[in-house]
C-alpha cells in the first residue's frame, strides 16, 4: 500500500469533543499513513448524517472518494468504522462497489468478515438506545408525566439560545485548525479561505457554504 485516498465525516456540528471532528480523523489517518508509508493523495470532507437507505446518494464526496480510489487504485481510509455508516446493508453495499477501505482504528489487516461483524455491533448498539428511548418515554406517558416544556416557555427559549451559542462555539472551534491550515498555505484574504473551505467540503454551522463573513465570524468567536 503506497496511497490512500481519506475520507472525513462528521454529521452534526457538536462531534469535535467526541473524538469525532474533522481534526481527530485527519490525525488519525494521518497516523495510520504514516505508520503504512502510504501518501494521502487526496481527502474528501463531508457535513452529512450516515442513517437512511440513500445515504449514498445524500454523500457526494464519499462517492467522489469512491470513484478517485478506483482510479488510483488505491483504499479509500477512514478513522473509524462509523464514519462510513453503522449500517450493515450499508457497509455491504460499499463492498459490493470493489473499492477496499480501510478502518484506521482497526489496522490494516481487519478483513471483510471482521468489518461485517464490528458494523452488525454498532447498528445493534443503534437500536438498542433507540428501543430504550421510546420504553422510557412509553413509560413516562402512562404514568401521566407531560412530557416537554410547556409551562415556561421563555426559559426554554433562552435555554436554546444558549444551546446554539455553544453549537456555534464547538464548531468555530472545529473549523478553526482548517482555516489556519490554509492561512499558513497562503490564503491571504478571507474570500481565499473561504473559497478553500468550499473546495474542501467544509461546510459552515448551518450546513451551508463559506463566505468572508462567516470565515471573520469564526474567526471572532476563536
Amino acid at each position: 500500500m503506497d496511497k490512500i485516498v481519506s475520507y472525513i465525516r462528521v454529521s452534526t456540528n457538536q462531534q469535535g469533543k467526541s473524538g469525532l471532528g474533522i481534526e481527530a480523523q485527519r490525525e488519525a489517518i494521518a497516523a495510520f499513513a504514516a505508520a503504512q508509508g502510504a501518501e494521502i493523495v487526496a481527502e474528501h470532507v463531508e457535513v452529512e448524517t450516515g442513517k437512511g437507505a440513500d445515504a449514498l446518494e445524500r454523500r457526494p464526496k464519499l462517492g467522489a472518494a469512491l470513484a478517485q480510489a478506483r482510479k488510483v487504485k488505491a483504499p479509500v481510509v477512514v478513522a473509524k468504522l462509523c464514519r462510513l455508516s453503522r449500517d450493515v446493508a450499508f457497509i455491504s453495499g460499499l463492498m459490493a462497489n470493489r473499492v477496499p477501505f480501510i478502518v484506521a482504528e482497526l489496522g490494516a489487516d481487519a478483513d471483510p468478515f471482521m468489518l461485517h461483524v464490528y458494523a452488525a455491533l454498532a447498528e445493534k448498539e443503534r437500536n438498542l438506545i433507540a428501543e430504550r428511548t421510546r420504553a422510557a418515554l412509553a413509560a413516562k406517558r402512562a404514568q401521566g408525566t407531560t412530557l416537554g416544556n410547556r409551562t415556561n416557555l421563555p426559559a426554554a427559549q433562552a435555554k436554546g439560545v444558549v444551546t446554539n451559542q455553544g453549537n456555534a462555539d464547538a464548531h468555530a472551534a472545529n473549523v478553526l485548525p482548517i482555516i489556519r491550515q490554509i492561512q499558513a498555505s497562503g490564503a491571504t484574504t478571507l474570500r481565499a479561505v473561504a473559497d478553500a473551505l468550499n473546495a474542501r467540503g467544509v461546510h459552515t454551522a448551518r450546513g451551508g457554504q463559506w463566505y468572508a463573513a462567516t470565515v471573520r465570524n469564526v474567526l471572532e468567536r476563536a
